[in-house]
């Protein structure tokens, strides 16, 4: 039988200091420029760099059109700032 330890090796596990990438499920955060807000149901029309368009739930964060926001699965996780987005 394998130790639990030789399972599991920290090195290549997901890092918590990569801001675009999910701990939890895995995947990928997906940079979006907010098009058009709708305060008041929290929700955003974003474009991604590839020009796809989709609805993004910002309850989460203060959104204004023009901003970069981190979304992952329909919602808005953060502002980037220009360096990081």
């Amino acid at each position: 039988m394998t130790p639990a330890s030789a399972l599991f090796d920290a090195r290549s596990a997901p890092r918590c200091d990569d801001p675009r990438h999910c701990v939890t499920c895995g995947d990928d955060g997906v940079p979006m420029r907010v098009l058009r807000t709708d305060a008041a149901r929290a929700l955003a029309l974003c474009e991604d760099a590839d020009g796809a368009r989709g609805t993004v739930e910002i309850a989460l964060v203060d959104a204004a059109v023009g901003d970069t926001l981190l979304v992952h699965a329909g919602t808005a996780l953060t502002r980037l700032d220009e360096a990081t987005a």
